[in-house]
């Protein structure tokens, strides 16, 4: 059943991308246990896609879910990509 927060949350990780619930909280001013609640309704409902994640900051380890849109593609890097052409005269494999 669609919500105002989740739908805060949704429209939240469309203008940022991906964020740990910690981070989700902290920006919408939410309660942690809220944010997860709300978080875990959404991932069974297929609307976002989360997973445990562990990260290390100045030497602290943070704990939490890392949360995503299901239907998000992120771009693609600038710069070369993959299948460049290679140089049929010095390479040998390309034979």
């Amino acid at each position: 059943m669609p919500t105002v927060i989740n739908s805060t949350i949704l429209d939240f990780l469309r203008a940022n991308g991906p964020r740990l619930d910690s981070e989700i909280a902290e920006a919408l001013k939410i309660p942690l246990t809220r944010v997860r609640n709300h978080v875990a309704d959404l991932s069974s409902s297929g609307d976002l896609i989360c997973c445990n994640t562990i990260q290390f900051k100045d030497g602290n380890r943070i704990e939490g879910l890392s949360c995503r849109l299901s239907c998000y593609t992120p771009p693609a890097a600038r710069g070369r990509k993959p299948g460049v052409k290679r140089n049929t005269a010095t390479d040998p494999l390309a034979e």
